[in-house]
């Protein structure tokens, strides 16, 4: 396969690739989603990501099918990621995607659910342990020495169950034999310091001998200086001095002495030539003979290691996400071929968040508090206040579909979450032009125009164009995504000019119920089931009027709330326990 043939990969992605990686060694990164390969290779990690969500080839990343939806995916992704026990698992977490089927959904969910039971089973000290080897496997880089002390490591934190069988499988004994060996020696028969005493002891004195010959002459006068009379004398001074600064015998000395040197100075040069000689070829014998030994314990053990490098990394993915789900406080959804409902679902992005319960489709859940949605509707119209939280139940919407999507636990009390080829969701966005609705339908109307099921997640058309026009164009999306079998949430403040539902679609609604000492709207969140929400505009206006800078503002206002009605915005100001 060429390497342009993946998504993302172009003629200088492809040459950078595969200069650093070999064209294989490209393919095999690419195929693992080894975002860490890949920006080691030169590649920016950002398209490093964006190459690798798409690299499977089965469109995961396609069933998110405008920005709003990617935007809220990459904004999950982030915060998964920053539970991550270590880079390469952060990285991994980024890629994740979609899953094309409900059983990959669930065998991927399975697997996180028992890694957070295991990570639950641990106490602190056993927690900080795990934490810790897996910091010390990032810092160095996570080779395979540091993959098989982190699997060391990690079989002695306790760790059990499902998700950590692999490293169960792996003989420890064979894996500590392996540490020993592994990150001594290369492909080229280099022995790193460490790898063996002997070996360093014979380095040591060939540096200490390569010194020696380097300052022959001030070896010399150091000699010459403690009195020496003959060349015999001489000799002995020097085999003395040589072997004592080298750690050498007297005897290993003596034999690599010169015999027939001219005099002291040739003495000296040839007899530190032929020390050093020697050392080196003792140096590159034992060399040999350790490279051997250890790619021999390597090669016997080498079954255990890449099953430990593999465990390493599968259970850092997994105890990550476990990490994530477990900060959030996400359930499992029930996952499910058609429609979405929740209970006391959550805004991950946002502070404190009210609980909502909502549906679209069939059901069987029960809410424990707050309301039990309907059951049955594929499409609803939501509507009521400003500021009220229909765009924030949207994105709940979303971000609960989109986490399912990718067998991740989602937000929520309790979910079913249906099998959506496509997620639609589309912010309202304040630009009122012909462009702007052009290219909005553009990105809403074929997902659910094409094959495949599709969740709609609409906010405010009258944005975008006139309100009357508006209220068609709703009407029209509401009765194709009916017609489709689709599945969609509509928010709007148009309900009064929409022509009658389909049986299938209901209005809910979101009310205001008025402000709070601080004049801040006080809302409640929790859509009523079947009901038109109303915008409260005296609300708005209540508080203008509270918080008017002068008289002739305050005048203005005032002005608006005869509009709007007097009385309503006085017992508003009373409710909130204003004094003008």
């Amino acid at each position: 396969m060429r390497l342009e043939d993946y998504w993302g990969v172009g003629p200088k992605t492809s040459d950078r690739l595969e200069s650093a990686l070999g064209r294989e060694g490209a393919v095999a990164a690419i195929e693992s989603a080894d975002v860490r390969a890949l920006v080691d290779a030169g590649v920016t990690r950002g398209r490093a990501v964006r190459i690798l969500r798409r690299a499977d080839g089965q469109g995961g990343i396609d069933a998110l099918s405008t920005r709003d939806a990617r935007d809220v995916y990459d904004d999950l992704l982030s915060l998964a990621s920053d539970r991550a026990l270590t880079e390469h698992a952060a990285d991994r977490i980024r890629v994740l995607t979609p899953l094309p089927t409900v059983g990959a959904r669930r065998d991927r969910l399975d697997r996180i659910l028992a890694a957070r039971e295991a990570w639950a089973d641990l106490d602190d000290e056993a927690r900080e342990a795990v934490e810790e080897a897996f910091r010390d496997y990032d810092d160095a880089g996570e080779t395979e020495r540091a993959a098989v002390r982190a699997a060391l490591e990690l079989r002695e934190a306790g760790l059990r169950g499902e998700p950590f069988d692999a490293l169960a499988e792996a003989d420890p004994d064979a894996l500590r034999d392996a540490l020993g060996a592994l990150g001594y020696v290369d492909n080229g028969g280099s022995v790193a310091a460490g790898a063996d005493d002997r070996l360093d002891s014979l380095r040591s004195r060939l540096e200490t001998a390569t010194e020696l010959r380097s300052g022959s002459f001030d070896l010399l006068e150091t000699i010459q200086s403690r009195g020496v009379r003959s060349l015999d004398d001489f000799r002995a001074a020097f085999v003395q001095y040589v072997a004592q600064e080298t750690d050498l015998s007297r005897g290993e000395v003596e034999a690599v002495a010169a015999e027939d040197a001219r005099d002291a100075t040739d003495f000296v040069s040839a007899s530190l030539r032929a020390l050093v000689e020697e050392l080196e070829a003792d140096v590159a014998a034992r060399e040999e003979t350790v490279a051997e030994e250890l790619r021999d314990r390597i090669w016997a053990a080498r079954d255990d290691v890449d099953l430990a490098v593999e465990a390493v990394d599968e259970v850092a993915l997994s105890l990550s996400l476990a990490r994530f789900a477990d900060e959030y406080d996400l359930t499992p959804p029930d996952i499910a071929e058609t429609g979405l409902a929740v209970c006391g679902a959550r805004n991950l992005f946002l502070d404190d968040p009210q609980p909502v319960s909502y549906a679209v489709g069939d059901h069987e859940l029960a809410c424990a508090s707050g309301p039990t949605p309907p059951v049955g509707d594929r499409v609803s119209v939501l509507t009521g206040a400003n500021s009220g939280g229909k765009t924030t139940l949207l994105e709940t919407l979303s971000q609960v579909a989109i986490l399912a999507s990718m067998g991740l636990p989602v937000p929520a009390e309790s979910a079913v979450v249906g099998r959506f080829d496509s997620v639609v969701f589309h912010r309202r966005h304040a630009s009122f032009n012909a462009g702007v609705l052009e290219s909005t339908l553009k990105s809403i109307v074929p997902p659910l125009s094409g094959d495949g099921r599709t969740l709609m997640l609409v906010d405010e058309f009258e944005a975008i164009t006139e309100p009357g026009r508006a209220a068609d164009l709703l009407n029209g999306l509401v009765n194709l995504t009916v017609e489709r079998d689709a599945f969609g949430v509509y928010v709007t403040h148009l309900a009064d000019e929409l022509s009658p539902l389909p049986p299938e679609a209901r209005i809910d609604g979101i009310f205001a119920e008025g402000l709070t000492d601080e004049l801040d709207l006080r809302v409640d969140y929790q859509p009523r089931f079947g009901t038109v929400g109303k915008s409260t505009p005296e609300f708005i206006v209540s508080r203008l009027v509270a918080n008017a800078r002068d008289r002739a503002e305050r005048q203005g206002f005032e002005a608006l709330a005869a509009a709007v009605g007097e009385e309503a915005v006085q017992k508003t100001l009373s409710d909130a326990e204003y004094v003008g």
